[in-house]
Order: C-alpha cells, then structure tokens, then sequence
C-alpha cells in the first residue's frame, strides 16, 4: 500500500531533505509539494493524500493556522526549526513534530510511526461484522494486533504520543492519538469530547454541568465541545 506524502516548506533545500529522505522507503511517494499553505490547501482539494510533512512559519499563513482550517486533515508531520510549538503542535494531533536539522535515523522513526497508523486503519478498513461477528478493530500492542469489540470501549484518553484505550476489563496502551484513533472508529457511536478524550456515546451515564460520566468516572467536557456535545447527547438545541 503507497502511503502518498504532500510537502509544504517555503524553503527548497528543507523540501529536497525530506523527498531524498523519503526515497529509502518504499511504501512512501511524495505526490506534491507546496510553498506554503494557500499551495497546500488547493492542492489537497484535488489530491488525496495520506500524510503532510508541514512546516510552521511560512509567510501569509503559518502551518498550524493552516492545520487548524482542515476539516479533516490527514496524518500530519510537522517539520520546523523551532522547538517552541511542539505542545501546541500535539494539541492538534500531530503524529510527530521534527526540528530541523534532523537526521535520517530521527526521521525512521517517523516513517514507524505513519505506517503503524496506516496498517491499522488499512486492517479496520478489511474488517466486517456481517459475518455475525460482533464490530470489533485491531490495535496494536506491545506489537501485537489485538481485536477489541467495540461495545466493550468505554472511552479513548489521549497520553501526548500514545492513547489508552479503556474497556471494562483493562486498559490498552497504543502508539497514536486522537485523530488516528478517530478515523477508525465508527463516527455515529463514538465522539470527541475534549481535546484529551474521545467517549463510546452509548456508555454515558449522566451529565454533570461539563463533564460526563462514563463507569463511575467523570470526564470533561471540552469548552470548544460543549454545545455541539450537549445537543448530541441530550438532543436539545
């Protein structure tokens, strides 16, 4: 499976780094690059893409104003010479944050962690419950892929790199965050509640004024998430 990567530098010789880079791994193709971000965002209205190596201060826009006018945004890298931005970074569930200059072994380990993601969303993508078979994905653990039945998550909570995924017997431990998970769980029983939590719809007990209360524990309820999960959840207006 081609993982199709989109660069988006104002500098030339940053771009060359990460195509030459890219080079040494098969499974990856560079399908565009960009200048900045009014490039990028035309670019993807006509090009699928699975991942966007982006850097931060561009002139016009900056790479993470322009992350946060996505929609849906692909896996995101962010490349750039300041280490600054990096919680912020993470805050938009980036899957990895580059500073420059960055070595091809540093870059290895971004190259993991994008096909991890693609692996499992390429297995969830396979999976069907029409054989009688309870919904379940696959995440992977301590290397391992291991199913875990959808009615038995109670809610995702983000740690930085990884995700712990609470069921009601334990709880699983996954290399990834928010974004990833999300794009492969089921978006009519699962939904973002914070920028820390994603929660199974059907396992919320109560609401208290801005939190939920999921197995006897509460959860919050994210300022920029209140209204549109007040109405989810409760159906009001």
């Amino acid at each position: 499976m081609k993982i199709n990567c989109l660069i988006i530098d104002d500098e030339p010789l940053a771009i060359n780094v990460i195509k030459n880079f890219l080079v040494n791994f098969k499974n990856f193709e560079v399908v565009g690059t960009c200048k900045d971000a009014v490039e990028g965002f035309n670019f993807l209205s006509n090009q699928e893409v699975d991942v966007i190596f982006l850097d931060i201060n561009m002139p016009t826009i900056s790479g993470l104003d322009f992350l946060r006018s996505l929609q849906n945004p692909p896996a995101v890298v962010i490349t750039t010479a300041y280490r600054e931005y990096a919680v912020e970074s993470f805050e938009l569930d980036v899957i990895d944050y580059l500073v420059k200059p960055f070595s091809l072994q540093r870059f290895m380990k971004t190259i993991n962690r994008i096909e991890q993601r693609s692996a499992e969303k390429e297995i969830n993508e396979g999976n069907s419950s029409d054989d009688g078979e309870k919904a379940h994905v696959f995440f992977k653990i301590d290397k391992k892929m291991i199913k875990v039945y959808l009615d038995d998550i109670l809610y995702i909570e983000s740690l930085k790199d990884y995700v712990r995924i609470k069921t009601y017997d334990e709880s699983l431990i996954n290399h990834n965050n928010l974004v990833g998970i999300a794009e492969i769980l089921p978006g009519d029983e699962f939904v973002r509640i914070h920028r820390s939590y994603i929660i199974a719809k059907n396992k919320v007990k109560a609401i208290d004024g801005n939190q939920v209360e999921i197995a006897d524990k509460l959860l919050p309820i994210g300022r920029n998430y209140q209204k549109d999960i007040k109405n989810l959840l409760l159906g009001t207006e």
